[in-house]
């Protein structure tokens, strides 16, 4: 058997270190992913590859790919991470009470509308318990660890993933407070904020283009709190979430709220957290208190207290 020194020999940081170069397919990017700097990575890809003799990594037009030698390292850091995720996870269930770290993956309008008075609530109840929250408009890979937890609007959840409905999220066309009134039969004769390329999957997005009102947006952003502000602003009308936007005084309604741009709000996890107490402690905690908060998610509030339509 061949006798390899120590320093030909690879560590778990230098597998972790191919895979976030090869998932990111670039050294930015990668850098992001393991919480450290550019220069970091370069000079630690460029180490490895002196330490190991072979040439692991190709720069490419569109950013960094793998040779044949960096797909062998590659697949075999795709295993190992799998086993090590795999016992985290069987660790994990053992746990006897609501204690340790919860990674939470959401939407900055649920973080800026009604989620974070849930979250006080929790921590309450369970002290021993910290909550990392991201905030990402993108979903997370839940079975590769990026998160624990989701809580986003979508339709059914991968198979892979166990999800729990909680509400379903209203969406309406909200004007400035102070800015004229619109009809809704005027709306093509209105200025619009609309989102940018970056959130094209939003169901509002494609309402508009089919209606040609994409055509008046007259100001684009890839954060719907963006155009809430806008809107609130008076520079344009916005598709916007009831939950946020019913709250807010400097806001007014347009029309009812649009039953064909609905859509559901999901909280997901892996089938083997599900059974982490902590885990299972959150979920059933923000199911309980999201229930009294389902006239708002649903756009019914703003009836209840009057109404906000123009």
């Amino acid at each position: 058997m061949p006798n390899f020194k120590n320093e030909h020999r690879l560590a778990w940081d230098d597998l972790r270190l191919v895979l976030a170069i090869a998932r990111e397919g670039s050294l930015i990017a990668a850098a992001e992913r393991l919480g450290t700097s550019h220069p970091t990575v370069f000079r630690r890809a460029r180490d490895l590859e002196h330490r190991l003799g072979v040439r692991l990594f190709e720069r490419a037009r569109r950013g960094y790919t793998l040779t044949a030698a960096g797909d062998e390292i590659h697949a075999v850091a795709l295993k190992m991470e799998q086993e090590v995720e795999a016992l985290e996870q069987r660790l994990a269930g053992r746990d006897l009470k609501p204690a340790g770290p919860i990674r939470l993956t959401t939407v900055d309008t649920l973080i800026c509308g009604p989620l974070v008075p849930l979250l006080a609530r929790f921590r309450a109840r369970h002290p021993e318990i910290v909550l990392d929250v991201t905030v990402a408009g993108a979903l997370s890979n839940l079975s590769r660890r990026d998160a624990d937890i989701a809580l986003r609007a979508g339709g059914e959840p991968p198979e892979a993933l166990i999800g729990r409905k909680l509400a379903r999220i209203a969406v309406a066309i909200y004007r400035g407070r102070d800015a004229a009134p619109v009809s809704p039969s005027e709306l093509d004769k209105a200025h619009w904020v609309m989102p940018d390329d970056t959130l094209s999957h939003l169901a509002s997005v494609r309402w508009l283009e089919a209606k040609r009102l994409d055509r008046r947006a007259v100001l684009r952003a890839n954060s719907l709190l963006t155009l809430a502000q806008a809107a609130r602003n008076g520079i344009g009308l916005a598709i916007l979430p009831c939950y946020l936007a019913d709250a807010d005084p400097m806001l007014a309604r347009v029309c009812a709220p649009m039953s064909e741009l609905g859509s559901d709000l999901w909280l997901l996890t892996q089938p083997e957290l599900s059974k982490v107490t902590r885990i299972r402690a959150f979920m059933d905690a923000l199911y309980e208190d999201i229930q009294p908060l389902k006239a708002l998610f649903e756009g019914k509030a703003a009836q209840a207290a009057g109404g906000l339509t123009t």
